[in-house]
């Protein structure tokens, strides 16, 4: 690579970090500008796109995750490579949702890991230019081919067909216990999905699912996930093996699959099982956001719980937590597409009024629908799932 070609964008406001980092990186070959600030690095971002961008996430007054908004709203459609001295999941998870392409936690005390990863995004760089180019061709080649699009069309709805074939055909009810979903999808093929079906006789499983990205590659990992789940639900049934009764086991076993497809996607689930002999429930969240919502008589909360999503980190861990269900509850559980249906700014707040929306308690599909004003959606923003476990 000759690196004297590319140039690089830091935006730190610590002197002496952004100063060693760029110092570095100068002398591997690469030009590196500096911005101590959000909005300067705004302003030489527009003056005059780089190949990457490194961002501290912790920026004063205008913040990382706007800057990184901001960036990626941008045509030249550039790698930014997060860096942060937090290291929270939940940062990570709010970083690559925003659009990062890479995320690096400061101090960088082995500095090939930013060679790395500078690397890979000027190669990420380059295969997106190359890649519109090729579209561009395409597009000239192919005028006269204009119907080919209304083949494609009908493939679309065709897979769609096939998709909602595999959601559940009808809302399940094990002793007390009902369960039902519905999908909203933004396009043909809906990268959310659901699941729930019961195991043994007092067992119920399911999980909702959330795939990043949309259309026919998201598509075809809600096939991976209802593939996972009923061949361990059979395993079950023959070898009596007890994976599908452990959330944990099953996002372990989700996400090493998802990363051998190395199709470069993620999924974010919640994972539950529910025993409704002793009424308790055991569950785990993979970065899912919201986190399902339990309602009672004594009051209305999010559920706990903080691992992260499926298909990004190899050396992913995941956790359960359990809980004693109320006799009468509602659970619900979405897809992220939900917080943009709520008219309000910034993630706290529109989980704060999706809760306040729920605290009433919904014990019926339709119900639910009509409180959020599901009922007319055409054209989603995005993917929406719900699915509602209710008792009572």
């Amino acid at each position: 690579m000759d690196r004297e070609r590319h140039r690089l964008l830091v935006i730190d406001d610590d002197d002496a970090v952004r100063d060693s980092m760029a110092e570095y990186l100068q002398e591997l070959g690469y030009q590196v500008e500096q911005a101590a600030s959000g909005r300067r690095g705004l302003e030489l971002f527009e003056q005059n796109p780089p190949e990457v961008v490194l961002l501290d996430l912790k920026l004063p007054q205008m913040g990382g995750l706007e800057v990184l908004k901001a960036l990626n709203q941008h045509p030249a459609n550039i790698p930014i490579i997060v860096i942060s001295g937090s290291g929270v999941m939940n940062d990570v998870v709010q970083a690559l949702r925003y659009g990062a392409s890479d995320y690096l936690v400061k101090p960088i005390t082995d500095m090939e890991m930013l060679t790395h990863a500078v690397s890979r995004g000027i190669e990420q760089n380059r295969l997106r230019r190359e890649n519109q180019l090729y579209s561009e061709q395409l597009e000239a080649a192919n005028r006269d081919l204009r119907q080919s699009l209304n083949a494609l069309q009908q493939d679309q709805q065709a897979g769609r067909h096939v998709q909602l074939k595999m959601f559940p055909a009808r809302p399940l009810t094990i002793g007390d216990y009902h369960l039902s979903h519905r999908i909203f999808p933004s396009l043909f093929l809906s990268g959310d999905f659901v699941d729930y079906f019961t195991v043994g006789d007092s067992k119920a499983v399911f999980f909702i699912a959330d795939v990043s990205g949309h259309g026919a590659s998201s598509a075809f990992l809600t096939v991976l996930m209802k593939n996972l789940f009923a061949r361990k639900r059979s395993d079950f049934g023959h070898w009596m093996d007890r994976t599908i009764l452990s959330p944990a086991a099953m996002l372990a076993q989700a996400n090493r699959e998802l990363l051998a497809t190395e199709v470069g996607k993620h999924v974010t689930l919640c994972v539950a099982v529910m025993d409704i002999r002793d009424n308790t429930l055991l569950y785990s969240i993979a970065g899912h956001l919201p986190a399902p919502i339990l309602w009672s008589p004594t009051g209305c909360h999010y559920l706990k719980g903080d691992n992260p999503p499926v298909g990004l980190f190899e050396d992913a861990e995941y956790t359960e937590e359990r809980l004693d269900l109320p006799n009468e509850f509602a659970l619900s559980l979405f897809s992220d597409g939900i917080l943009e249906t709520i008219e309000v700014d910034g993630l706290l707040a529109k989980e704060k009024a999706l809760l306040a929306t729920l605290a009433e308690g919904f014990s019926s599909m339709d119900a639910l629908i009509d409180a959020l004003g599901l009922q007319g959606v055409k054209e989603a923003p995005d993917d929406i799932a719900v699915l509602l476990v209710s008792k009572g």
